[in-house]
């Protein structure tokens, strides 16, 4: 409870212009006294509420990262901000519909997978084309090149900005029938989850099958998919070991994702507020990027058995098959035959000429 006593002049009769004058000014005073009490007292402006659908499971090994980076944001002083932190597969929401799901406000902030929401817009994709950069390294050059004009075409079609972009890690085949290469794909049915991956295992002779995440393991279970495509890391916290028994690590893509915020959201926030939001997410994709590096490594021993095999992963035995000079030169030929040109046209067909 906060009381508020406003101390008035003397009871001297003033000219009636000079009276009213004189109560505006006593009810600008008596607003401005109440205000400072308030604000004193802790009753600052409503805080800014954010509806952030984040992108990982409980079994993700970069899932505390994400909740770490909540409790600062929420933690920090110079942020009067409440975030309520929920996950897309808990949600059954589909990354395909992230950016329509921001521009309309049905959520705030969401951890969309890049080519899956290109659908809406071919220019999206080519932030991770198939087969184009296909180590960490060269990905976060075409990344960090592309953000700008990546953010622009976000804001201008989606009302929305990437706070940041950052990769799952190379992506690489699971496969329940056995693979000696990129060739033996030739007649099975793979998932995809992008595009451009779909034009890639087109050019391989397999049939892609577009599937969330989450209706993978069912389907390489029951025979409706008999490879996937995911990175070593997620497809192990995924236990796409236990329906899969060949891993080809020929990598084809990072799997850029974004955490997208709506701009009217965005634009409630102070430029101080901006900034340290800014600062916070970006120190969130470095680690993000360097968990793409290092865990995967681990977690393809982890799912072939071999060692070391830390602890952030299951063990499973897997067979693992080799990388060839010819699966790599047959990526970059796929790229060049149909993937650049495929998406060029795309591009083409949206763009004013």
């Amino acid at each position: 409870r906060v009381g508020v006593t406003v101390v008035g002049s003397n009871h001297s009769v003033a000219p009636k212009g000079e009276e009213i004058s004189a109560m505006t000014s006593l009810k600008s005073i008596g607003a401005a006294a109440i205000a400072g009490v308030l604000l004193s007292a802790g009753y600052a402006a409503a805080e800014t509420k954010l509806r952030f659908v984040g992108q990982f499971g409980p079994t993700d090994p970069k899932a505390p990262m994400e909740d770490a980076l909540v409790k600062r944001l929420e933690a920090n002083p110079k942020l009067d901000i409440k975030i309520d932190h929920l996950n897309r597969d808990v949600l059954k929401v589909k990354s395909a519909d992230g950016f329509r799901l921001v521009k309309s406000q049905t959520f705030d902030l969401m951890s969309i997978q890049i080519g899956h929401a290109s659908r809406d817009d071919a220019f999206f994709e080519g932030l991770d084309l198939i087969g184009v950069s296909t180590n960490m390294d060269d990905l976060r050059v075409a990344v960090n090149a592309y953000r700008d004009v990546f953010n622009e075409r976000l804001a201008a079609k989606f009302g929305s900005k990437a706070l940041a972009l950052w990769p799952f890690g190379t992506q690489v085949f699971y496969c329940n029938h056995p693979i000696k290469n990129l060739g033996d794909l030739k007649g099975l049915k793979v998932r995809s989850f992008t595009p451009s991956m779909s034009e890639l295992l087109k050019y391989l002779g397999a049939t892609p099958v577009t599937l969330q995440f989450a209706e993978v393991y069912p389907a390489l279970q029951r025979g409706v998919a008999s490879c996937g495509v995911t990175s070593p890391t997620s497809g192990n916290g995924g236990k796409w070991p236990e329906v899969t028994t060949h891993q080809l690590p020929v990598s084809v893509a990072g799997s850029v994702q974004g955490h997208v915020i709506n701009l009217k959201k965005w634009n409630e926030f102070s430029d101080a507020e901006k900034a340290i939001l800014e600062e916070e997410f970006l120190k969130f994709e470095d680690q993000l990027w360097d968990a793409a590096i290092s865990l995967n490594g681990d977690a393809i021993n982890c799912n072939t058995g071999r060692e070391p095999c830390g602890t952030k992963h299951a063990k499973f035995n897997m067979t693992l098959v080799e990388v060839s000079d010819a699966d790599k030169a047959k990526v970059k030929e796929a790229v060049n035959a149909v993937v650049l040109p495929t998406w060029a046209k795309k591009c083409n067909s949206i763009y004013p000429k």
